[in-house]
């Protein structure tokens, strides 16, 4: 089997399918990539669709997320591994596993926490032995808040405690699969639960640093317009991840996470729908009532993608100086998490990135070349 710079696993899955084609088009004179999976003729469908946009035609690999052989000959034949296959709590596994053990670089989609606790306990040590890097979250969770906070840090003097707020408004629509994610992880509250204290118990902290995660309480938004709700999603556990990892982050870091609203009633019917929705996840009649709703291949039309958009507001704070960013860019939900987690790819292949293994992060492993290529594709980051 001939060796690739990058290989996709899930390119026929909607979002997968819009990782092909932006991959096929923006892949660098002389790259060379493949998509991998069961379906040898959805498959050829996608490489014959990339080829028509312009793209560089893949090349095409039999792998089976139940086949631990076809998963190590994948992982053996790539030096970056992406997959969409989710929800990843019930078929990530099998692609860390491949790539931990073959000392190669991984990215995915994920927002789920109990994965990557999962994969962290089972997996970033050998990462580690191997040099492997395993990049979790490198969509809309959570590289806007991971590369924006690092952006947002380098923007204030170094060696100071620092705090950093941010405040996301989006307008679109979660794909099927996030939505299935979802729905999956607040059916699995204990077992997360369980899964993070274990990372906890056994993942060392700085020595003569403190990293912390601000928690906050519903109240006004970012310059004291609309109102703020603290999120507990992936995303803060991400941030204060790079931050532990980075001294540039200071002695002592705050980061607090929110979903800011215009009005106070668009607030408590986001607060409403989800109450339901985790009540209806702990039920499995119910959970499969909730399941139906949204199909996982299912995905906007293009139309509605171009209505789509994000902007996330960050204001931090340190040495005496307040600076406030913003990260903003369109669908996030399909466009630009497919745009994210093809850069992420593209960069671990081919951009002058630093040597770390096991699991990391965006901020970590890519940085400021990742944030360069993503402003190139046109996610703003800019200092207001």
């Amino acid at each position: 089997m001939t060796s690739v710079d990058i290989a996709l696993l899930g390119a026929t899955g909607f979002t997968g399918a819009l990782t092909a084609e932006y991959l096929g088009t923006h892949l660098p004179p002389g790259g060379t990539w493949a998509i991998a999976g069961r379906n040898q003729a959805k498959l050829e469908q996608v490489a014959e669709r990339v080829e028509a946009l312009g793209g560089v035609r893949p090349e095409i690999i039999s792998a089976d997320i139940g086949n631990a052989d076809s998963m190590s000959a994948l992982a053996r034949s790539t030096r970056v591994l992406a997959t969409t296959v989710g929800p990843y709590v019930q078929h990530g596994e099998p692609a860390v596993k491949a790539a931990a053990e073959a000392g190669i670089a991984y990215v995915d989609l994920t927002g789920e926490p109990e994965f990557v606790d999962r994969m962290w306990l089972k997996y970033d040590a050998v990462a580690r032995e191997t040099g492997a890097r395993l990049v979790h979250a490198c969509g809309f969770d959570s590289i806007p808040y991971d590369l924006g906070v690092l952006y947002t840090v380098e923007q204030l003097p170094e060696g100071v405690p620092i705090d950093v707020k941010g405040y996301i408004r989006a307008g679109g629509t979660a794909s099927g699969g996030t939505y299935h994610s979802a729905v999956g992880a607040f059916s699995r509250i204990r077992q997360a639960a369980a899964a993070a204290a274990e990372r906890r118990k056994n993942e060392p902290r700085p020595e003569g640093r403190t990293v912390r995660g601000g928690g906050g309480t519903i109240g006004r938004g970012a310059g004291g317009k609309g109102w703020a709700l603290p999120l507990p999603t992936i995303d803060p556990q991400i941030v204060l991840r790079s931050a532990r990892s980075l001294d540039r982050y200071g002695p002592a870091f705050t980061y607090s996470h929110f979903a800011q609203f215009k009005k106070l009633p668009m607030l408590a019917g986001t607060l409403a729908g989800a109450a339901v929705v985790v009540a209806g996840a702990q039920l499995r009649p119910t959970r499969s009532l909730l399941l139906k709703l949204r199909d996982q291949g299912d995905g906007p039309d293009e139309a509605k993608r171009e209505a789509s958009w994000f902007s996330l507001r960050l204001i931090g704070e340190g040495g005496g100086r307040t600076v406030t960013t913003q990260v903003s860019g369109g669908d996030p939900g399909y466009t630009e998490t497919a745009k994210m987690l093809s850069e992420s790819a593209l960069c671990l292949a081919f951009d002058d990135v630093p040597k770390v293994s096991g699991q990391t992060t965006t901020a970590v492993a890519m940085g400021d070349p990742l944030i360069e290529r993503l402003q190139a594709a046109g996610i703003t980051f800019r200092t207001l």
